[in-house]
Order: structure tokens, then sequence, then C-alpha cells
């Protein structure tokens, strides 16, 4: 059975909110306690706390702090295990080699809020009519309305109290029976770009799909805000001659809140264009291919030269765009593959010849042009039919693929696949 999360918006009256706060800053509080203690034991001992040992701990801490006594223990318990698979990650990146970030103290502006591992221990959901809207039930809260739906309905699980830019969420899982996403009939492959989101190609012809640059189309106020943040810090600065720890006066917290109110906005805009696309892409295909990207790789290199550039790859977002079309697949049973970037090469192959020009196109080079067959077109759209006859490829069973969709394609249309996602071979 899959799980799905939901977010609710929650709206709290005045005595709720007061409440919400102070739970959060004891669970923040929770958290650098437990971390300090990690660092203290170390120290002594050279040996390092598990999460087993800081549960016991939370125990004594109960009984001892009035304050945390009157806490949810199961949350308390998530907040630990936060902790500790910061630690793991920590150690993890420290294993292989990689520039590890040692677990930090948090402030409460950096702490969103905390967690529940079960249902109806700490909270209980109390959805509407058809499932809209509602009440959720949170210890030592009392009954919060919210807003919102869930796609699919399901058994609430697990439950996250989130802060963010001065509103209230609840983030719930839910456990889904079948999850049935409606699939279409067509074959296409997609080339992502920066030009335009997408370029998609059909056995029919050709689509684009509008780069929507939703931070670009806001920087010019992202700017005025961010000058005006920095101009208030550094008079805070000056006036109390402290480059750390000054005091934060009433209109530079509202200037830092005005800024996170408009990323906050952007990062939600950005967000639900790309649900919107991938979730047309899946209603309208039954067989999909587009390339792998490895988009830690696209903007690491370069530096400063290339700041601009990583910022619209950024603000694209091809990562979570691929992961919200491999769940839609999944969802929808339709047959989705990322082709092998080295081996396929699809923007230096040529669509019509299949071959690779001895001379590598550079990335300001917005044309194709064959020096082997003359064939001349748009970069992108050149990327796209490569995919497109890569895909054909694979649905045909050939170059040692070990599979025969043939069974179920059939007349280009998929109407009779069974609801399953078959494996991406590699």
């Amino acid at each position: 059975m899959p799980n799905r999360k939901v977010t609710y918006r929650l709206y709290p009256n005045a005595e709720q909110e007061a409440r919400l706060q102070e739970t959060r800053g004891l669970h923040q509080r929770l958290y650098n306690t437990a971390l300090e203690e990690r660092i203290r034991v170390y120290q002594e001992t050279g040996k390092g706390l598990s999460f087993a040992d800081q549960c016991k701990a939370l125990t004594h801490w109960r009984k001892t702090i009035p304050a945390w006594a009157k806490l949810n223990a199961q949350s308390q318990q998530v907040t630990l295990k936060r902790l500790d698979f910061a630690f793991q990650q920590f150690f993890r990146r420290l294993k292989h080699g990689k520039r590890p970030g040692f677990p930090r103290f948090k402030s409460l502006r950096r702490y969103p809020g905390w967690g529940y591992k079960t249902h109806g221990d700490g909270w209980k959901l109390h959805p509407g009519a058809a499932g809209k809207h509602g009440k959720l039930y949170v210890q030592g809260i009392g009954m919060v309305p919210f807003r919102g739906k869930a796609r699919t309905p399901g058994t609430p699980v697990t439950c996250d109290i989130l802060h963010k830019v001065g509103k209230w969420y609840a983030s719930v899982t839910l456990k889904i029976e079948a999850i049935q996403r409606e699939r279409g009939t067509e074959m296409g492959a997609f080339d992502w770009s920066l030009m335009d989101f997408l370029t998609i190609a059909t056995p029919k012809g050709l689509q684009t799909v509008t780069n929507p640059r939703h931070l670009k189309n806001q920087m010019a106020e992202v700017k005025r805000l961010g000058q005006a943040v920095s101009r208030k810090i550094r008079m805070a600065q000056r006036i109390s001659g402290k480059q750390k720890g000054f005091p934060v006066s009433a209109s530079l917290r509202k200037a830092i809140q005005q800024l996170a109110r408009l990323h906050a906005k952007i990062a939600r805009s950005r967000k639900d264009v790309l649900h919107q696309t991938s979730a047309w892409l899946v209603k309208r295909f039954g067989a999909l291919a587009t390339e792998a990207l490895d988009v830690k790789n696209m903007v690491h290199h370069g530096g400063v030269r290339t700041k601009g550039l990583n910022r619209e790859i950024h603000d694209a977002a091809p990562g979570a765009f691929l992961q919200m079309i491999k769940t839609k697949v999944e969802e929808a049973g339709s047959w989705y593959e990322e082709a092998p970037t080295r081996e396929i090469r699809p923007t230096q192959r040529c669509h019509a010849c299949w071959r690779v020009p001895e001379e590598k196109k550079t990335l300001s080079d917005r044309q194709h042009q064959c020096p082997h067959c003359g064939v001349t077109c748009d970069r992108d759209e050149n990327a796209a039919r490569v995919l497109l006859r890569w895909l054909e490829t694979r649905l045909a069973g050939l170059r040692g693929s070990g599979r025969e969709p043939s069974e179920v394609w059939s007349g280009r249309s998929f109407a009779a696949m069974k609801h399953e996602t078959h494996a991406i071979a590699v």
C-alpha cells in the first residue's frame, strides 16, 4: 500500500497560535539539548550516543522538566530521531569522502516544527464532508481548523506540524489502498532546456512548453527587498557595534518577512506549474522518454562565470520535475524511459542519420547542422527527435533490450496495457 503526503493549511486562533509557538520552542530546545548531550558524551568518553540512549535520557528529562512532561512523548521521540538521522547522514558523507556538515544547533527561526508518528497519539484528523477541509486535533493545542483536500483518500499515518513564513501547515502521510491515474495512449519524447521548458516530439510533429521563469519574472522585486534587508542589517550592526547578535528591530523583521513571503510565493508557483505539466504529460502519453539529467553536475561547474545559468537551472527545477513524472507514471501504469545521456548523446547526435559529428557542439550552438547528412533544425528539436527515435527502438524490443513490448504496443495505443510500471533497463 503506497503512502502519499497531503499538506493542509492550519488556521489557529490567537490562543492556539501562542501554544503552537510555545510547543515549537520546546521541541527546538529539546533538539539542541540532545545535540549538546551527544557532543559532551563524545568529548568525555570518546563514544557517541545512540537514538535508544537518548530515548532513555528523555524519560529522565520528562521527570525533571515540567514543560517537556506536557509534550507528547512520541513527538519528542520524533525530534530525537531527526537528530539521529542528521548524524547518520553526517557519517555517511564522511565515509564516502564528501564534505560533511556536522549537525548544528538550530535557532527558533531555523526550526520548522515537530512531528507525530501514530495517528490518534497526540493528534487526530477530522476531515469535513467528502474529505475537504475540517479540523485537526493537536495535543495541548486543541481543535485547529484547516483547509485542503487529499487527491486520493487514505488512512492517516503520521503528521508534521510546520511553520513557514508566518503560516502553519500540517503535512499528513496517508496510506493509500490503490492509486488510479488516467494515462494517455500516445507516444512521445521530450527534451528539457532553458530556452523552452520542454520540446516534445511525437510521431505527428513537435510541440513546445514555454519556460515560465518564475524567479526571473520576480527578480527585480527580489533584489529590491533583498537590498532593503541588507541595508537594515548594516544599520543595526553599525548602531549596536556588533556583527553578530545585534538587536533585530521591528522594521528589519518586517523586511525579512516580506522577502521570505515573496520567495515562498515563487516556490508555490513553480511547484504548481511542475505538477500541472507532469500531470498533463502522463494524461496524454502512454509511452514517454527523456534523457537522464545529472542536475548536480550541471550546476557545480563554472563558478561565478555561470552564476546566472545555474540560477536559471535551479529555477526550472528539472530534478523535481522528473521525479514528479516518475511518480505519476507509476500511478498511471504508463511506460517511462530515461535515455543514458553519455551513450545516446541526444544534443550531439543527428536524429536523421544517427551519427555524431566530430566537432562537439557547445552550449551556445542553438542550431543543429549535421555535417554528414546536411539536416538543419533547432538544437532542442533535434534532441527531442533523437529521444523519440531511441524510444521507438526500445518499444520495438531491439538492441538487446530483452523486452517484448509489442504484446501491449498495438496500433500506437496503450489502451490494453496492464496497470503496472515496467522496470527501466540500464
